[in-house]
């Protein structure tokens, strides 16, 4: 039974993400999502003006009348949605958690590709695979994402990407648009390795297979509190994947510029990471609304692909 406070949140965001889809986002997914390509609809006789690199020669030579074939555009797309479920991902200092800011996410791309009539489906993940939502049509079926993704306890609190992915690999047996929603936050506890087998290049590895197979488009969920530190004195800074907890005094102006230069220079690398992977990504934040960043992504690959 879906407690009434959830239930209200479903519907809340079904509202507002349909609207937001009807006004928006639509057209616009159908623009820059493209099917696997053309596929045989059936041969009919020629008509002055058809391209003549379309003549079925076999039909012709059989009938004694001149035939083309017809195409049609396979237009019909599985897109799969991943969510990074790890406990990173259950913080939020401003409007939103950025849990909650994934589910509204997930929404919008799921509604869009099923008013184009494709297949959506889910994979949430921690350090490990927790749940898959085999792709289906249909809203119903969309309702029963964004109440996964609302619902949700995961087991796990790390994260593990690769894993998914390779997971993602085993379970579809075609091409998809595939749409990871994460913070993208290495866990830098993990044992250090060389820069060449570290856990940021199994990440790229990982990334550049998955894009090569799939048409792949990172989501990152970032948050104010992650690039800047307040001046708020002494301050308990715990990570919520490891546990491990550090006392710092956020009054010292030397150690906030610190902080916002690490915290720049690792969104930098997560650009790197997505370039050298050759996918396109859109940056998300939980301050301000996420309609704006969509449309700008959507633009850029229209002009892209035209």
């Amino acid at each position: 039974m879906i407690p009434k406070e959830l239930f209200q949140q479903i519907r809340r965001i079904e509202i507002t993400t349909s609207r937001l889809v009807t006004d928006v986002f639509a057209g616009a997914y159908h623009s820059v999502f493209k099917g696997r390509g053309m596929e045989f609809d059936e041969v009919r006789e020629y008509i002055p003006g058809d391209d003549v690199r379309t003549i079925d020669w076999n039909v012709t030579a059989r009938t004694g009348v001149p035939h083309v074939k017809k195409y049609v555009e396979e237009r019909e797309l599985t897109v799969m949605i991943l969510v990074d479920a790890s406990a990173s991902c259950r913080f939020g200092s401003v409007k939103t958690l950025k849990s909650k800011l994934a589910a509204e996410l997930a929404a919008v791309l799921a509604l869009a590709a099923v008013r184009n009539n494709d297949k959506v489906g889910l994979l949430i993940f921690t350090g490990e695979v927790e749940q898959l939502i085999p792709p289906r049509k249909g809203l119903r079926h969309v309702l029963r994402i964004i109440r996964e993704i609302l619902f949700f306890a995961p087991k796990g609190k790390g994260t593990n990407l690769s894993v998914a992915l390779e997971y993602l690999h085993r379970v579809t047996s075609r091409r998809a648009v595939v749409f990871v929603i994460s913070d993208f936050l290495l866990n830098d506890s993990a044992p250090k390795r060389s820069r060449a087998s570290g856990p940021a290049e199994d990440l790229r590895r990982s990334l550049s297979i998955a894009n090569k197979r799939h048409d792949l488009v990172a989501v990152t969920l970032n948050d104010p509190r992650e690039q800047a530190l307040p001046d708020c004195g002494l301050v308990e800074l715990e990570d919520a994947e490891t546990g491990k907890v550090l006392l710092v005094d956020s009054g010292d102006a030397a150690l906030r510029v610190r902080f916002s230069a690490q915290a720049g220079e690792r969104l930098k690398e997560r650009t790197r990471l997505f370039l050298s992977a050759g996918m396109d990504h859109i940056d998300i934040s939980t301050d301000v609304p996420f309609a704006d960043e969509l449309v700008k992504f959507f633009m850029k690959r229209r002009r892209r692909f035209r």
